[in-house]
């Protein structure tokens, strides 16, 4: 076999040119097939990572009426008959073996209210309540100041966070740290200002996506969630965010958690709201699935010069088994087998496609980055691929040379000295 191999090279290094125009047919193929699948790839795990987020696996489990998420606006807008969520509710959350860690939460966007310092305010905004580890399960950071601790809650004190936008909208020319800002009649002293090290920017698509954005231009505002009933006057239905043990667990955890939620609701009113799991995984593999058939044509399309490729590699082949009709007749002549002739002309041929598979995962990959650079579309490189890739040039080499081979393999040795 080694030998074999060793005579196939020595026949590309005599033969260069017509050994690279064989094979050329077998680089632009692949070359284009590897780049295809980059591009796919790349634009698959930059869709996942902008619905779902990078290393963060959290699902939020809201309260939904007709397939909406439920905004609360005011004391009309809470729904009845939903009551806080129970300790053991919770505790029954944190014990699914999908679930990393859970944090609860209120939410409502203030539309009959302001907060204010001074000559400043903002308006239209959406108002948390969270518990000690909300922050930490949803990946936000403080950029400064502190987070709430546990005596914040016992204590019942008036403190808040805020985002950068919030924070540069209320003190655009100060440290907010430590200042008094005013909300619903209450004093609430500013302690951090939190950032998402994302850099996320939403996907904006339909005009849901618009208002729940506008509903975060004016910034975000958070406050220790024993302090809601103190500013709201009574306890709301709260949400629930769940971190799951990996990204492919998302769907089960939401899904679970949200039939955890649902079986304390007693009313059986179909106009009660329900708890619903956002499915991010699902809309990313949604619209995975509505691109996979344009791709997989694209990938069928590049595949037809790997086929012209590989009648580039029989052809050349059976001119190679012509031109050496002397020396299979002459090894035949002194006790060659049928198989060595055969394991032979197979070996080149094999050889041949994989070096031009080799070069053309090499063009492929620099294509990728290539359109990357002046395209901006995003690209990532499959090792799978790329490793199939090279097999699959391989077999086209054993397929294409199979012909040729057995025609060697076949030769009579008389009559190929004869010729001679």
């Amino acid at each position: 076999m080694l030998e074999n191999i060793r005579l196939a090279f020595r026949g590309i290094a005599s033969h260069k040119m017509r050994s690279f125009l064989t094979m050329l047919g077998i680089i632009i193929g692949i070359a284009s097939i590897m780049s295809i699948v980059s591009t796919i790839k790349g634009t698959n795990d930059a869709l996942r990572d902008k619905l779902v987020g990078s290393g963060n696996n959290t699902v939020k489990v809201s309260l939904s009426s007709g397939g909406q998420e439920l905004s609360i606006y005011d004391a009309s807008s809470v729904p009845q008959n939903i009551q806080p969520i129970a300790d053991e509710t919770r505790q029954k959350i944190a014990d699914l073996k999908t679930v990393k860690q859970v944090t609860l939460y209120n939410k409502r966007f203030v539309t009959d209210s302001s907060v204010f310092y001074g000559d400043n305010s903002v308006s239209q905004f959406n108002m948390y309540g969270v518990d000690d580890v909300y922050f930490d399960t949803v990946g936000y950071r403080l950029k400064t100041g502190r987070a709430f601790l546990e005596s914040d809650y016992t204590l019942f004190r008036k403190v808040m966070i805020l985002d950068q936008v919030a924070s540069q909208k209320l003190f655009p020319d100060t440290d907010p740290l430590g200042k008094t800002v005013e909300f619903m009649g209450q004093p609430f002293t500013v302690i951090g200002v939190m950032y998402e090290p994302d850099d996320y920017e939403p996907d904006i698509q339909t005009v849901e996506d618009y208002y729940n954005n506008q509903d975060n231009s004016n910034g975000l505002f958070f406050i220790p969630k024993a302090d809601w009933p103190i500013v709201f006057n009574y306890d709301e239905p709260e949400n629930v965010i769940v971190r799951a043990t990996s990204t492919d667990d998302m769907t089960t955890a939401g899904g679970a958690a949200a039939k955890i939620l649902n079986q304390t609701i007693t009313s059986t009113s179909d106009d009660t709201p329900k708890y619903q799991a956002e499915d991010l995984l699902g809309i990313v593999k949604s619209q995975q699935k509505l691109t996979a058939a344009a791709n997989m044509q694209l990938i069928w399309i590049a595949g037809i010069s790997l086929l012209v490729g590989a009648i580039g590699v029989m052809n050349i082949m059976l001119v190679s088994v012509t031109e050496r009709t002397a020396e299979i007749g002459l090894k035949k002549a002194i006790g060659a087998r049928q198989s060595a002739i055969l394991g032979q002309f197979l070996t080149e041929a094999a050889v041949l496609t994989t070096m031009g598979g080799l070069i053309g995962v090499g063009v492929g990959v620099l294509l990728s980055y290539l359109i990357n650079r002046f395209s901006g579309i995003p690209v990532a490189i499959s090792i799978p691929w790329s490793a199939g890739a090279v097999l699959i040039s391989m077999l086209i080499g054993v397929i294409s040379g199979l012909l040729p081979a057995q025609k060697a393999a076949r030769m009579d040795p008389i009559n190929a000295l004869r010729r001679e």
